[in-house]
């Protein structure tokens, strides 16, 4: 059963998660338009450094007087922030350096099925028939995303490396979103503060690592502004409301609200980056709201 929580104003989980992928979907826009205007591994860290700059003040009481509980699960806590937060952004970031904001918002849709598969295999959640034809729908979307709507290319291997990265990106964040179900009882802002540190200490490394490569960009005056958004916006507005919305709702149907990311992020794309949204990316986003409306039925039911 989904955790309840009873305090603070009722929200509808719809409206919490659907914020959530628009937040989302404006990172896709914001990593597309720091490509070349600041490298991934740097803007990484300069997101997490500044999150966490901003949330100590206001966490800080919170971890104080949940230190009991998370101290025993620091390492556990931090692996989730290394993995689910920071190694998953500069994946992220990385793919937008070799494909489009479009088919990375696409793809971030084949989350839910990543989340289903390891729920189901780890602690066998049970499922409904329909919420099985709407994985395979969101499943359908991607690989037309993926293949640029030459699913046949798929066999061939023959992916993009921004699309292959996000693909991995993709195995990080559902891993992550798994593993929230196992979280421990700590205020919000405590969990989102000891992820946000943990993701600072990986990031750092990542970022000597470009910097030993000579891969380094600094951040000209488009970089900067893509970096504010990502600090703010993706960072802890939405990280927050989707911790809040797997508690609500649980992380299976939580899960499926990414599928709206795809959504915002191909209007966004065209509106402000100036992408073109081709026949294939309007059928791949067919299949994904088609996706997430029956698996959502089908959660219902069980």
């Amino acid at each position: 059963m989904p955790q309840q929580q009873t305090s603070g104003p009722r929200v509808h989980p719809y409206a919490v998660l659907t914020t959530v992928a628009l937040l989302w979907a404006g990172n896709a826009i914001a990593g597309k338009l720091a490509a070349g205007h600041i490298s991934p591994m740097l803007l990484t860290l300069v997101r997490w450094f500044f999150a966490t700059l901003v949330l100590l003040p206001f966490a800080a009481p919170h971890l104080r007087r949940d230190w009991p509980v998370v101290r025993p699960r620091l390492v556990y806590l931090s692996i989730l922030g290394m993995v689910g937060f920071a190694s998953f952004n500069a994946i992220f970031y990385l793919a937008a350096n070799y494909t489009t904001a479009i088919n990375i918002t696409i793809e971030q849709s084949a989350m839910p099925l990543v989340v289903f598969v390891a729920n189901f295999f780890l602690f066998r959640t049970r499922v409904a028939w329909l919420q099985i034809v709407g994985f395979a729908l969101t499943l359908v979307g991607v690989a037309l995303t993926t293949s640029r709507g030459d699913i046949t290319s798929l066999l061939a291997l023959d992916l993009n490396r921004g699309d292959a990265l996000m693909m991995l990106a993709v195995l990080f964040y559902g891993g992550y979103t798994v593993a929230l179900r196992t979280k421990p009882q700590v205020h919000w802002l405590t969990m989102i503060l000891v992820l946000s540190v943990a993701s600072l200490a990986i990031s750092v490394v990542y970022a000597a690592i470009e910097f030993f490569l000579g891969q380094t960009r600094l951040p000209d005056l488009q970089g900067a502004g893509a970096a504010v958004y990502t600090v703010i916006f993706p960072s802890i507005v939405a990280q927050s409301l989707y911790i809040r919305g797997v508690e609500m709702i649980g992380p299976n149907r939580a899960n499926l609200f990414i599928n709206f990311v795809p959504v915002f992020g191909a209007l966004l794309a065209v509106l402000i980056v100036g992408e073109e949204l081709h026949l294939y990316h309007v059928a791949a986003l067919a299949c994904v709201l088609g996706g997430i409306t029956l698996a959502e039925r089908g959660a219902r039911r069980i």
